[in-house]
C-alpha cells in the first residue's frame, strides 16, 4: 500500500490503472471466439448501426461530480431533461388512469385552507389511515391500539389471520379512497388498516356498551371515557383521518362472525360517540318533532341503516346533521369553478348585514325551536334563528366539514353557506352578545369576543358562490327589508321613544301637550275672525 498526498498525483495515477483495466479487457474481448461483431448492412438505420456496435463502459474519473463515457462521449443535458419531461408525462398519465378518482373521498386539506389554523386540521393525539401514519408525536398512542386489538381478539376468540384476509381483498378499494400514492407496502397497509380500524370500533362500541362489558379496567388510560376522549374524538373527525366506511363494515362483521354483516351499523355508533361534538343539544318533545316533520314533509331523522350508507365517518356526521340522505344532487363542476362564478374578494361573499344593522333597521331576532342548527326562516321582520351551541371543539369541526364540502364534488354546500351566513351577522362582540340574549348562541368561550373571531376567522380561505347558498333567497329577503326606509324609520321611533316606559310616557306627554297647543292657537285665531260667534 504506497500512500499518495498529492492530489493531481492520485488522480493521474488512479485515471493510468482505470484505462490498463479497460485496454486489457478490451484486447480480451477482440481475442475471445465469442467476441459479438458489429456488421454494417447496406440499409441498415443509423440507430440499428449504433445497436450493433459492441460497447465498452470506460469511464474515467476527472473529479466527484463529473464522469465521462469514451464511447459516447459526454450526455447532452437536453437529453437528459427530455427523459425527466418523459418520465413525468408517464406518471401523469398513470395518474390520470379512467376511474382512478372516483373513489376518492378521503382528502388532504389543500394549502390555501391550511393558511389559517393547521392545527385544526392535524390530529394531536391518534392517527388514522395514512396520511399521519408513524408520525413521531403520534406513535405513543400505537400501543393503546395493539391493546384493543389484542382485547378484541382474545374476547372473540379469533385469528388475526381472518382479518388480515379479508382486508387484503378490500385493499385496492381502500387505497382508491386516499388522495396521491400511498408509501405503504401492501402488508404495512393492511396490518394499519386492521389496527386502526379495531380501534375505532373498540372506541364506538366502548362508548355505546360500556367499556367495562368489553373488558377494559375501570382506571384504564385511554378506554375509560376520561379527560383525552374529548381530544380522541376531535382527532376522530378530522377529513385526514379518516377510515373507509366500508373497512370498518367488514371489521365489526368479523367480529360477530358476519360478514355480511347488516350495513349502516357502525355508521349508528359513530353518531352516539361523536354526539358531544354537536353544535346543538336543543331538546325538542315527541309532538315538536313530529310537527316539524310535518313542516318539512319528510323525515328529519337521518337514518344511518338505510342502505345508502356513508363515504366514512366525517361524511356520516354531516349527514346526521343536515338530516338528509347522503346522496344530494352533485355539483357541475363548471358552474362551479368557472371565471364567472369564482369569488375571492370577501366582500362578494356578503350574504346579509350584520346584526347591528338589521337592529336598526327593525328586523327582530328569536331562536327557532329545531334540532337542524342550520335551518333559519324568516317572515314578517323576524329572523327566526336555531339554537347554536360553540364549545372548544367548533373551529375543528366546521372546518373540516367545509374542507370535505370543498373537496368533494358530490357534496352539498350547506354547512359552508350556514358558516358564511352566520359570519356576516356577527361582526362584533355586541353581535355574539344580542345573539346571545336572543338564546340563539350559547358558547363555552372565554368571552364574546372570542365568539366574534372564531366566525370571522372560518372562512377567511373559502372560495363560495353566493348564489349557490341555499340560504340566498332569504338573505335577499331580508336585504330587500332592511333597505326600505319606512321600516329604518319605524325602527327609529320604536328605539327612541318606546324602548321602555319612561321614555313612553314622554313622548305621550309631548303629544299631548302638542295637541293642546294646536288646539289654543287654533281657538285663538277663530276668535280673532269671528269674534261673535
Amino acid at each position: 500500500m504506497v500512500a499518495v498526498f498529492n492530489k493531481e498525483l492520485l488522480s493521474w495515477y488512479l485515471i493510468t490503472l482505470k484505462l490498463k483495466e479497460t485496454v486489457d479487457a478490451g484486447i480480451t474481448n477482440i481475442q475471445s471466439p465469442t467476441s459479438a461483431r458489429s456488421v454494417e448492412l447496406p440499409n441498415q438505420s443509423y440507430q440499428q448501426k449504433q445497436q450493433s456496435r459492441p460497447y465498452y463502459p470506460l469511464q474515467i474519473a476527472i473529479n466527484a461530480e463529473t464522469s465521462y463515457n469514451i464511447e459516447e462521449g459526454p450526455k447532452s443535458p437536453e437529453s437528459e431533461w427530455v427523459i425527466i419531461i418523459r418520465d413525468k408525462l408517464e406518471q401523469a398519465r398513470q395518474d390520470d388512469v379512467a376511474g382512478s378518482w372516483a373513489k376518492l373521498c378521503i382528502y388532504k386539506i389543500p394549502q390555501h385552507l391550511r393558511e389559517g389554523d393547521d392545527k385544526v386540521y392535524v390530529p394531536q393525539i391518534v392517527s388514522l389511515g395514512p396520511y399521519h401514519h408513524g408520525k413521531k408525536r403520534l406513535r405513543c398512542m400505537d400501543r393503546h391500539k395493539w391493546r384493543s386489538l389484542y382485547h378484541m381478539l382474545k374476547r372473540n376468540n379469533h385469528d388475526i389471520k381472518i382479518y388480515l384476509d379479508s382486508v387484503k381483498d378490500l385493499e385496492e378499494r381502500a387505497r382508491a379512497c386516499y388522495e396521491g400514492p400511498i408509501g405503504l407496502s401492501s402488508n404495512e397497509f393492511i396490518e394499519m388498516m386492521v389496527l386502526d380500524g379495531c380501534f375505532v370500533l373498540e372506541l364506538f362500541r366502548g362508548a355505546v356498551e360500556g367499556f367495562k362489558q368489553l373488558g377494559y379496567s375501570r382506571n384504564d388510560p385511554i378506554f375509560a371515557m376520561r379527560g383525552s376522549m374529548h381530544s380522541i374524538q376531535r382527532d376522530m373527525i378530522m377529513l385526514e383521518n379518516q377510515i373507509p366506511l366500508f373497512v370498518l363494515d367488514c371489521l365489526l362483521g368479523l367480529q360477530f362472525n358476519m360478514p355480511d354483516y347488516q350495513k349502516g351499523v357502525v355508521a349508528k355508533l359513530a353518531l352516539q360517540f361523536f354526539d358531544p361534538l354537536m353544535p346543538t343539544d336543543e331538546p325538542l318533545s315527541k309532538s315538536d318533532r313530529k310537527n316539524l316533520e310535518s313542516s318539512m314533509g319528510y323525515a328529519s331523522t337521518f337514518d344511518p341503516l338505510s342502505d345508502q350508507g356513508g363515504l366514512h365517518c366525517l361524511d356520516v356526521f354531516r349527514q346526521s346533521l343536515l338530516r338528509r340522505g347522503p346522496k344530494p344532487e352533485p355539483r357541475i363542476w363548471i358552474k362551479r369553478w368557472s371565471h364567472a362564478n369564482r369569488v375571492a374578494d370577501k366582500r362578494r361573499q356578503q350574504l346579509i348585514h350584520c346584526v347591528t344593522e338589521l337592529r336598526e333597521a327593525g328586523i327582530k331576532f328569536k331562536k327557532r325551536k329545531t334540532d337542524r342548527f342550520w335551518d333559519v326562516k324568516f317572515k314578517n321582520g323576524i329572523l327566526r334563528i336555531p339554537r347554536l351551541l360553540i364549545h372548544d371543539g367548533t373551529k375543528s369541526l366546521f372546518l373540516n366539514l367545509i374542507a370535505f364540502e370543498q373537496c368533494h364534488l358530490d357534496s352539498s354546500n350547506e354547512i359552508t353557506s350556514y358558516v358564511i351566513f352566520m359570519d356576516n351577522l356577527i361582526n362584533s362582540p355586541e353581535d355574539v352578545g344580542y345573539l346571545h340574549y336572543c338564546g340563539i348562541i350559547e358558547h363555552w368561550l372565554g368571552s364574546d369576543a372570542e365568539v366574534a373571531d372564531l366566525f370571522n376567522r372560518l372562512c377567511q380561505e373559502v372560495v363560495f358562490d353566493t348564489n349557490d347558498s341555499y340560504l340566498s333567497r332569504l338573505s335577499e329577503q331580508v336585504n330587500q327589508y332592511h333597505d326600505h326606509r319606512w321600516n329604518a324609520w319605524r325602527a327609529s321611533l320604536k328605539h327612541n321613544y318606546f324602548s321602555n316606559p319612561w321614555a313612553i310616557i314622554s313622548f305621550v306627554a309631548a303629544v299631548v301637550l302638542l295637541l293642546l297647543t294646536f288646539a289654543q292657537t287654533f281657538y285663538g285665531v277663530y276668535a280673532y275672525y269671528r269674534p261673535g260667534g
